[in-house]
C-alpha cells in the first residue's frame, strides 16, 4: 500500500465510501463512549476496541481502493 501523505475523502468506489462512512459512525460511537465515561463506568476495552475498529475500517477502505483500482481522493488544503 502506498504511503499516506494526505487526508483522504470518501469516494472513488461505493465499497470504499461505505467503509469511510462506517468508520465515521465508529468514531462517533467512540466519542460518545468517552463522553459517557465521564459520568458512568465504561470498560476501557470498549473504547480501545472502537478505536482499533475505526483504524481497521480505514485500512480496509484503502485496501479495497487498491484492489478495485479506484483512485483515492486526496484532500489538499488551499
Amino acid at each position: 500500500m502506498p504511503p499516506l501523505r494526505h487526508f483522504l475523502l470518501p469516494g472513488g468506489h461505493v465499497a470504499v465510501s461505505t467503509c469511510h462512512i462506517a468508520r465515521c459512525v465508529c468514531r462517533r460511537a467512540e466519542r460518545l463512549c468517552v463522553a459517557l465515561a465521564d459520568h458512568e463506568w465504561v470498560s476501557p476495552l470498549v473504547i480501545h476496541y472502537l478505536n482499533r475498529l475505526s483504524d481497521y475500517l480505514f485500512m480496509l477502505s484503502r485496501s479495497i481502493a487498491l484492489q478495485v483500482g479506484a483512485e483515492e481522493i486526496k484532500w489538499v488544503s488551499r
